[in-house]
């Protein structure tokens, strides 16, 4: 049985728990936006009966060009991500990308997220897990693209070792690199990660991305194929996904950053519904 339990805010995740959904947008634009989707996706939730993080990135640090909007930095960010968690009285997850951020989000963020390319940067990773550790939050670690599923044992380890024995580690699966300019995600591989006992996630946004492939952008941006969204989400949660992490947004295709792979906000309340259905439905199984 891999559970794990967020105290400050009585929510758990994995075996025989409700399904989790981390969501909200991919990097601030502005508050009142992020405040808007975060609200309707809150109360979407709360309907469902589903336990609800909200998601943004303060900063996009892996950008496939110099000049792509990144974000508002550590500083106003977290800020922002604070006006969220009070206002709207939710969890919060978010990414970070260096070392010294570690406490800081972590004494924001719940669910602190290290981002698929890093997650084998030993500093970084141990870093993060000792200040969300001691913040008494959890760690989203998104496998990165050129890993297997049993290869992130060494991540787990990793974080075990840097918090005397602590499990705090949620994986989550966002899909592997086939050939250029394409991703395929391997529901296999959920089960495989289960297996090192902790609770798994999937992606659904960034597993739809096509890196460095969307045609507005002559190769310096990436492409997504947002209509595969509904269907990676629920293929991974028929697969024993314990949560699901979704990114939408008012208007995908003017949004800043990853539009391709975003879904309008008003396409969530029937997504999740969906999603609840066929996750009660493997549980009873």
């Amino acid at each position: 049985m891999a559970v794990l339990t967020l105290k400050s805010r009585n929510l758990s995740i994995g075996d025989g728990c409700p399904l989790v959904v981390i969501a909200g947008i991919n990097v601030f634009e502005d508050l009142d936006m992020a405040l808007e989707v975060g609200r309707e996706l809150k109360t979407t939730c709360a309907d469902l009966g589903l336990p609800y993080v909200f998601k943004a990135s303060f900063d996009k640090a892996n950008r496939s060009s110099i000049t792509s909007y990144r974000g508002p930095g550590l500083a106003e960010g977290l800020k922002m991500l604070a006006a969220v968690k009070t206002e709207l009285d939710v969890p919060i997850c978010t990414d970070l990308h260096e070392i010294d951020q570690a406490e800081p989000v972590a004494a924001v963020a719940d669910l602190v997220q290290i981002p698929a390319f890093l997650c084998r940067q030993t500093d970084l990773v141990v870093a993060t897990a000792r200040a969300t550790a001691a913040a008494g939050g959890l760690l989203h670690v998104k496998k990165a693209q050129f890993l297997a599923p049993w290869d992130t044992r060494a991540i787990v380890d990793k974080i075990r070792d840097a918090t005397d024995g602590k499990d705090l580690t949620i994986l989550c699966e966002r899909g592997a690199s086939f050939g250029y300019n394409n991703l395929v995600v391997d529901m296999l591989g959920i089960g495989r990660m289960k297996e090192l006992g902790v609770p798994v996630t999937i992606d659904a946004t960034h597993a739809v991305q096509l890196p460095g492939a969307d045609p507005r952008g002559n190769s310096i941006a990436t492409g997504g194929r947002r209509e595969g969204v509904p269907i990676i989400a629920k293929a991974a949660v028929a697969a024993g996904a314990d949560g699901v992490f979704l990114e939408f947004h008012p208007d995908p295709d003017r949004a800043l950053c990853d539009g391709p792979s975003a879904l309008p906000v008003t396409d969530a309340a029937a997504l999740l519904a969906t999603l609840k259905a066929v996750h009660q439905a493997v549980r009873a199984a």
